[in-house]
């Protein structure tokens, strides 16, 4: 047995394997209501957040605010790009995210972002 083999044996063994094995096992409904419940717990989050920030406590109000997002980036992300493949299984869903693609993709023509950096020839200028 190579190197190579022992470790990906070893490496699929915790926890969050484990995890992440039964959330691919889950069908695409399943996958959409994994994903939806966090996202309807962070999401209000950053309102009451705001909330607490406009009440006048802005030092626990941006704490919030900066762990509703933590939350979003590091959970609901992650669990996104986890069911992605399932959720692609959806034909309402894969037209939708073939539309989100599509507009993206031209937001990120219409600013340039694909046509090298802009900023960094800028600073070149600079130097």
């Amino acid at each position: 047995m190579s190197r190579v083999d022992v470790n990906a044996k070893g490496a699929g063994s915790g926890p969050p394997a484990r995890a992440r094995a039964w959330i691919e096992s889950l069908g695409p409904y399943q996958s959409l209501l994994l994903l939806v419940v966090p996202a309807c717990l962070v999401e209000p989050m950053k309102l009451a957040a705001l909330a607490v920030a406009g009440e006048g406590h802005w030092i626990t109000g941006t704490g919030l605010i900066v762990a509703a997002y933590a939350a979003s980036l590091l959970l609901v992300e992650r669990l996104f790009l986890i069911v992605k493949p399932k959720l692609l299984t959806l034909p309402w869903f894969a037209s939708v995210w073939a539309r989100f693609v599509a507009l993206r993709a031209k937001a990120k023509r219409s600013i340039g972002w694909g046509r090298g950096r802009p900023m960094e020839k800028s600073h070149e200028r600079l130097l």
